[in-house]
Formats: structure tokens, C-alpha cells, sequence
């Protein structure tokens, strides 16, 4: 049966019409299609602490968290929030009044972004950008105006005088990831004293995406939420699945002074309300793990870093070995290839491993044209067997 139609108007809000399909999805259904090895969507491929598994288990068991929990979040999470922030960074945050609890933080970006809003308002995002920042913006009717991070010295280099001319009387909002996905990216101490003078100096709000703040090779992550001036402009957004691998229970959360943290809540209830009731008490363990599981969590995935970083080099690629995250960013041009998404389509005929073209993260396509992004949040020997595929080629 056809659907009704009225008129000529696409049914789709034509806000999001440009979006289509994720990536991530394209991608994954064509690795378990042709039964490659998913090196495209970043989310692991075993589970995180087992003890953590079991108090999940336990919350469920035990009633907690079944029915609904409170708008803000269950005051064990809230609380275990604020306490991470002060004994990682020395933050002090409220867990009544600074802290919320959202459906991962993909949940917090966009809830931030449609409360802090209006048509017409300027954001500026780092590019290549996670594919959700982009559609967030469209759908709060703001304009995304990019600033891009540029290949330097095996790495990727933000331009503080492109940043600082990008800004205009119509600027609202700075959206700012780091650690960076996808390029992997940590920005210095001195490149966020920078970005937080800026902030001051324009009165820009600053939305930051944390959630590989665990996951940082070299160097330290700094939350700019510290920097003079910043606190009562910054939302930190950060969340369980990247630090817990427990990507599925999409537990994410916001720190920001009252203000800020009311007006995202006011969005936010009216997206999932709440979720994820006995998973927020887990969380709240996990939060307290010792620092030996954050130390050995961090040394697991840069092995597997250097595994796969070593591999891709060995197979042709240019390599750009990351400072953080789970990502690895490669160019395609040394093996005589030029279009990253077709070279992504073809991967799996050639030699089973599926990858994520970067072109899909950029507004100018042609500056992320050869590039190509490598998950290794995965096993060590699926790790070794996907460098062994890429050796074909």
C-alpha cells in the first residue's frame, strides 16, 4: 500500500534531506554482507569490565533503575560525575545543579545544540566533524561554518588565525572535540588557552565533545571547561562507551554551571526524557574505578594502535598516527588511489576489511577526498589478520 501523499513537499524535514543514511550504517551492512572485518564503527569488539557487567546486573535485579529515573539522572551517577571531574582535572561541579545525565553523548550534543540555538546562529565546528554535529545544527536551523584541521608533520594542525577569522557578529557557539574524531587530534595546552581567549573575548558559548578524554597516547587532555573564563560558557560533554567499552548502554552526561545545564534539560526531556535507569547506577562504579584500569585501558588500545598504525604503513598508506581516540587516519594517494569513498565501497571485494571514507565528515569534500579512517578498538588478532588482508593490496 502507497503511502498518502498531499502534495509535492518530501516528507523528510528538508533540514535533514542532505543527510540520508549514515555512513556507519552503509559501511556495516556492507562488512556483514561480505563478511569483512569492520574497521569502520568505532565500538569494540569485546566487553568492558566484567564487574561493571555485574552491577548492571545486579541494578536490574534489584529494581534499581527499572521504572523511570529522575529527569537529571540517578543522584549516584550525578554524583560519581562530579567526582571524576574533580579528581582528573580538578573541576568542582554540583551534581544537583552542574550535572546531567543524557542518552550517551550523542544525546547531550544535540540537546545542547537545540536549546542554545536559533535560526540564523553561526557555529563553528572543527572539520572533518562527526556526522551528527553537522545534522544537530541543521535541525536547531543554525549555520555550520567549518574550520578545518590541516595535514602537518604526520598529523593534523588546527589554525588559530583561520579559527579566529571565522568568527562573526552572528557566531553563537563554538563546537570543539577533542581528543578528535576522526583524525585523532589533542589539542595542546596552548592551542585551548588560545580557544579560550577567543571564547572570552567574542562572549562565545563553547560546546566540547570529551569522550575519548581517557584515551590519549601522548600528551595529557585538558578540558577547556579550566581555562580563565570558561567555566560559565563551557557544556563538557563526555560519556561511558568510549572509556567502559560498553557502548551500547549509551550513558552520556553534561557538566556546565546551572544556567547552562537548566536550558539543555529543557531540551532534552523532551527527546528521550529519560534512559538507561540501572545502567546509570553501574556507570556510577565505573566512574570510581583505580587509576590502574584507566592506565591499563590506555596502554591496551595504543598497542593496538601501533599494530594497526605499523600495518597500514607496511600496506602503502601514508599514515597519520593519532595522539588520542580510537582512529587512525590514513591516505589513500601513495597507493594511486584519489576518491576515498569509492576506494571504501571496493575494500571489501578486494581484500575483506571494511574501512570509513573521510569525505563524508568534511562540508569541502575535496580536502578529505583521499583520506580514509581505521578503527583498531578491536582484538589484537583481528587486528593481525586485518593487517594481513591489507597486504594484498
Amino acid at each position: 500500500m502507497s503511502a498518502p501523499v498531499s502534495s509535492d513537499r518530501p516528507f523528510l524535514n528538508r533540514r535533514l534531506a542532505a543527510f540520508g543514511t549514515t555512513i556507519f550504517a552503509e559501511m556495516s551492512a556492507l562488512a556483514a554482507r561480505t563478511g569483512s572485518i569492520n574497521l569502520g564503527q568505532g565500538f569494540p569488539d569485546t566487553d568492558g569490565p566484567a564487574e561493571i557487567a555485574e552491577a548492571a546486573s545486579r541494578a536490574v535485579l534489584t529494581g534499581l533503575g527499572n521504572q523511570y529515573p529522575p529527569g537529571p539522572g540517578v543522584p549516584e551517577l550525578r554524583t560519581a560525575v562530579a567526582a571524576h571531574q574533580q579528581r582528573f582535572y580538578g573541576l568542582g561541579y554540583d551534581p544537583d545543579t552542574e550535572v546531567l545525565v543524557t542518552a550517551g553523548a550523542t544525546e547531550a550534543i544535540a540537546a545542547s545544540l537545540l536549546a542554545l540555538l536559533e535560526p540564523g546562529d553561526e557555529v563553528i565546528a572543527l572539520e572533518p566533524y562527526y556526522d551528527s554535529y553537522a545534522a544537530c545544527i541543521a535541525m536547531a536551523g543554525a549555520v555550520r561554518v567549518p574550520v578545518t584541521l590541516r595535514p602537518h608533520a604526520g598529523g593534523f594542525a588546527l589554525d588559530l588565525d583561520e579559527l579566529r577569522a571565522a568568527v562573526t557578529p552572528r557566531t553563537r557557539l563554538l563546537l570543539l572535540n577533542t581528543p578528535h574524531n576522526p583524525t585523532g587530534t589533542v589539542l595542546t595546552r596552548e592551542e585551548l588557552a588560545a580557544v579560550a581567549a577567543l571564547a572570552v573575548e567574542r562572549d562565545l558559548l563553547v560546546v566540547t565533545d570529551e569522550v575519548y578524554e581517557h584515551l590519549v597516547f601522548e600528551g595529557s587532555h585538558t578540558p577547556l571547561a579550566g581555562f580563565p573564563g570558561m567555566r560559565e560558557r563551557t557544556v563538557t560533554i563526555s560519556s561511558a562507551g568510549k572509556t567502559f567499552s560498553f557502548t551500547g548502554w549509551k550513558v552520556g552526561w553534561v557538566t556546565a554551571p546551572p544556567e547552562l545545564v537548566t536550558a539543555v534539560r529543557s531540551a532534552k526531556q523532551f527527546l528521550t526524557y529519560v534512559s538507561s535507569g540501572p545502567f546509570q547506577y553501574a556507570i556510577a562504579g565505573a566512574l570510581a574505578l583505580p587509576d590502574a584500569y584507566y592506565e591499563g585501558f590506555r596502554a591496551d588500545l595504543a598497542a593496538k594502535r601501533d599494530l594497526l598504525a605499523d600495518g597500514l604503513a607496511a600496506a602503502g598508506f601514508e599514515v597519520y598516527r593519532p595522539q588520542g581516540t580510537y582512529f587512525i587516519t590514513t591516505d589513500i594517494t601513495p597507493l594511486g588511489e584519489k576518491d576515498g569513498l569509492a576506494f571504501c565501497r571496493a575494500l571489501p571485494e578486494r581484500c575483506g576489511v571494511v574501512a570509513i571514507p573521510n569525505q563524508v565528515f568534511y562540508d569541502d569534500k575535496s580536502a578529505g577526498a583521499t583520506q580514509v579512517r581505521w578503527a583498531f578498538c578491536k582484538r589484537t588478532d583481528v587486528l593481525r589478520e586485518a593487517v594481513s588482508r591489507l597486504r594484498n593490496l
